[in-house]
């Protein structure tokens, strides 16, 4: 049965690595240092390597792992600015990794490269999703290139999977996340039972990461869109900014742009 590691990198990346019977798939490898010591301990033959999108702190790591291990499958984005893939794939694709099956879902606004994948089986029977940069525990990507529309998009595609799915991002930004989310929704109780969870992990060291698509949908404020608790907040907030809020991607657009600038 596959099992699933996180594997710390940089300053906050989370480089995945799913291992099955003595093969390693490892997702978006900003840095290989970390990943050939975890192959190392662990006794894996890195075989494929998922990308979710061009920014180098998710592929900056690929060159070096070539060279350890020649051959190895990349698969990544067509239309990509990252031109490394052995295989390129768009939104509705599917491939085989040992006894998994993903799906490619199209993601774009935080690169207009951005793709994610699914597995409905993942590591035993809970469905996994891998989603790089697009959406965080109670966050989700900075907008580098796509619009707010584009993003509500994708996030609307992922919202609509399983509930139990575990979601698998790439950056250990929760607390600060959590900190907008609740400047945003003070009386929210859920997330604040769930930010002093998070501070307790954090406080041992551990990740928050990964969380369920059930929380997310409950407690992301991005993916709440059409919750009237985040609309009456992010009207507030528009009509302070002298932005508009009259659609579910206004509303969106208000609360991304209440997080870029938020200083808490």
């Amino acid at each position: 049965m596959p099992s699933i590691s996180e594997i710390p990198a940089l300053s906050d990346n989370y480089i995945w690595c799913v291992a099955d019977a003595g093969q390693a798939l490892i997702v978006d490898p900003g840095q290989a240092a970390p990943v050939l010591d975890h192959l190392h301990q662990q006794r894996l033959t890195l075989d494929t390597i998922l990308v979710t999108h061009h920014h180098p702190d998710h592929v900056g790591g690929i060159k070096e792992l070539i060279k350890a291990f020649p051959g190895v499958r990349i698969i990544g984005p067509a239309d990509s600015p990252f031109s490394g893939s052995t295989e390129t794939v768009t939104a509705g694709d599917t491939f085989g990794w040992g006894p998994m099956t993903f799906r490619v879902l199209g993601v774009p606004g935080h690169t207009l490269d951005h793709i994610a994948y699914f597995c409905e089986s993942g590591a035993g029977a809970t469905p996994a999703l891998f989603c790089g940069d697009t959406l965080f525990v109670c966050g989700c990507g900075r907008l580098f290139e796509g619009t707010p529309a584009q993003m509500r998009q994708s996030l609307q595609s992922l919202r609509a999977l399983p509930d139990q799915t575990q979601v698998y991002c790439a950056h250990e930004y929760t607390l600060a996340n959590l900190a907008y989310a609740r400047h945003l929704l003070p009386d929210d109780d859920d997330l604040a039972a769930f930010e002093a969870r998070c501070r307790d992990a954090r406080g041992r060291n551990a990740p928050t990461v990964p969380s369920t698509l059930g929380d997310e949908k409950s407690l992301n404020p991005f993916l709440r869109w059409d919750d009237p608790m985040v609309v009456s907040a992010a009207r507030r907030y528009a009509l302070s900014e002298g932005l508009p809020a009259d659609s579910d991607d206004a509303v969106f657009a208000a609360i991304r742009h209440g997080k870029d600038h938020f200083r808490g």
